[in-house]
């Protein structure tokens, strides 16, 4: 019992300190906070403390169906062009969410299959079925259909990485701690701790920014360009600025470059006309081919697309070499500051749009905080008295060991960079208020050890021994509790299972070890006869 070497008080000791001394940053304000502090981790509050932004996104379902329809049509002409030999097919249509077309020769139908076998993906997820149903019909033409299984896998891919670009772009404003979760199949929650107005988020997040640049088709006629109806191979697509003519143009088909080749992306200004632009940094391969094409079509126009709509259309005067090009167009400062950001962070692989919104004023979390140190300070003011009329110096040890447990518990929530939330006030609360339970019933074992006419340092002994199973096993089963609702829960079920679990960890050290060396030292250095306890 008597051996607990030096080394171990110093190491408790200093353990202690530093969680102590990582706590002081989250308690003091920051306008107090000395500039050496300034940097140290602090505790971030949750939305319904700091007051802030709540978004519930959906995802347009139809929108990537028919994402995949235009994609699998750029893919199957490619395809059928690249191979040896080469196979001729007619226009491509894509009505019906189905994609059709027709064989020039109808003796390359396996070739033509086999092509197809390779692009239209494996089995969807674990069950067994294709990503697309291909079948054949007049011995020359193709019909491809997306499928069910492949259909919920693309959703379920697009989402998770929707979320991941979502992520990014709230990072990139500078905000701290937002909470970003998937709802159900097609929806995202966005919490903004701290951010009053939602305006500048929903504009950011509304953004797909689906970055394409394609050459225009000159040959269309204004008689075509009015009626919508595109020349072979060309698109119309809506251009708003249009200097020179209608708010339409007409654009080739096929992709010369896309977002998905930009390594970087800035807000600057234009060095002639001081005009806010958008410089931007290709990958090799992107810049290689937006060499060749500048070069291979220097004299014509080219289109800058960003979500289906136009927003430039300049000339090609000279190659554009060194990977490097800059989006200019009728920009503020935050707008394309918002669009560099939004390309920076990649494009949203599914549109997205707000369906449910809330702002939450800092003078409701002022007064959550008000009552939760209001709280806090009533428990742990009930603990101290009870322990130290009950147990006496026993009592004391155990209420030094749960205002110590207060400030670790902070400080290891500073370290991990947690969010504290209202319901994790109220795990908080609950934790001082069981954080005594191990220092019970360590006493009254060593109180049923005296009666039994142990001698003091037996008692001690056997008391911190015994009780030390019973500890360990209630905390245990407290701890799988805090566990499932730690992976089953979310959002505030979560927060509060965050600091249930530090708080039953720091406890028991607080309340075990801690406690016990106190004892010792105040046991080597008294020697008593006797304990009151």
């Amino acid at each position: 019992m008597l051996d607990f070497p030096r080394w171990k008080v110093w190491s408790i000791w200093a353990l202690l300190a530093v969680l102590c001394a990582l706590a002081i940053p989250s308690v003091v304000p920051e306008r107090y906070t000395p500039t050496w502090l300034a940097r140290a981790p602090r505790i971030n509050l949750g939305l319904d403390l700091a007051g802030g932004s709540y978004l519930l996104l959906e995802a347009d379902v139809n929108d990537l169906a028919g994402t995949r329809i235009e994609t699998m049509r750029d893919q199957v002409q490619t395809e059928m062009r690249r191979g040896n030999p080469r196979i001729g097919i007619g226009d491509i249509s894509t009505r019906d969410g189905q994609l059709s077309f027709l064989l020039r020769d109808p003796s390359q139908v396996d070739a033509a299959r086999e092509r197809l076998l390779t692009i239209t993906g494996g089995g969807a997820g674990m069950t067994g079925q294709r990503e697309w149903d291909i079948q054949v019909v007049d011995s020359s033409r193709f019909v491809l259909k997306p499928t069910e299984a492949g259909m919920t896998q693309a959703i379920d891919t697009a989402m998770n990485d929707a979320t991941e670009v979502v992520r990014r772009r709230i990072d990139a404003l500078g905000t701290r701690e937002p909470t970003i979760i998937r709802q159900g199949t097609n929806r995202i929650v966005v919490q903004v701790p701290g951010l009053q107005n939602p305006q500048e988020l929903k504009d950011l997040l509304g953004k797909t920014a689906k970055l394409e640049f394609k050459l225009v088709d000159e040959s269309a006629t204004p008689q075509q360009l009015a009626q919508r109806q595109a020349p072979i191979g060309s698109v119309i697509l809506p251009y708003p600025s249009n200097p020179i003519g209608p708010p339409m143009i007409a654009l080739k088909r096929q992709t010369i470059l896309s977002g998905d080749q930009i390594v970087d992306a800035t807000q600057t200004f234009d060095p002639q006309t001081n005009a806010p632009q958008v410089a931007l940094t290709f990958n090799g391969p992107g810049g290689t081919r937006f060499a060749r094409v500048t070069q291979e079509n220097t004299g014509k126009q080219f289109a800058i697309i960003l979500d289906n709509s136009v927003i430039s259309a300049p000339n090609i005067n000279e190659p554009i070499l060194g990977g490097r090009a800059s989006i200019s167009g009728n920009f503020t400062v935050d707008s394309a500051n918002q669009l560099a950001i939004a390309l920076r962070s990649g494009k949203l692989p599914i549109a997205l749009k707000v369906i449910e919104e809330s702002t939450v004023g800092p003078e409701l979390g002022a007064d959550s905080i008000r009552a939760g140190v209001l709280a806090s300070g009533v428990a742990v003011a009930l603990v101290v008295a009870f322990m130290l009329v009950t147990y006496g110096r026993f009592g004391f040890y155990a209420n030094l060991a749960v205002v110590i447990n207060v400030f670790v518990i902070l400080g290891v929530l500073a370290l991990l960079k947690g969010t504290l939330t209202l319901p994790g006030i109220a795990g908080f609360v609950l934790t001082i208020g069981t954080a005594v339970d191990a220092n019970v019933l360590i006493n009254e074992r060593i109180r049923e050890e005296r009666h039994r006419g142990r001698s003091v340092v037996q008692a001690v002994e056997l008391g911190y021994k015994e009780a030390s199973r019973t500890i360990f096993e209630a905390n245990v089963t407290h701890a799988i509790s805090g566990v499932i609702m730690l992976v089953l829960g979310s959002g505030p079920v979560k927060g509060f299972a965050v600091v249930l679990l530090i708080g039953i960890c720091t406890s028991v050290f607080t309340a075990v070890t801690f406690t016990r060396m106190l004892v010792v030292l105040w046991i080597r250095r008294n020697k008593p006869k006797t304990i009151n306890i």
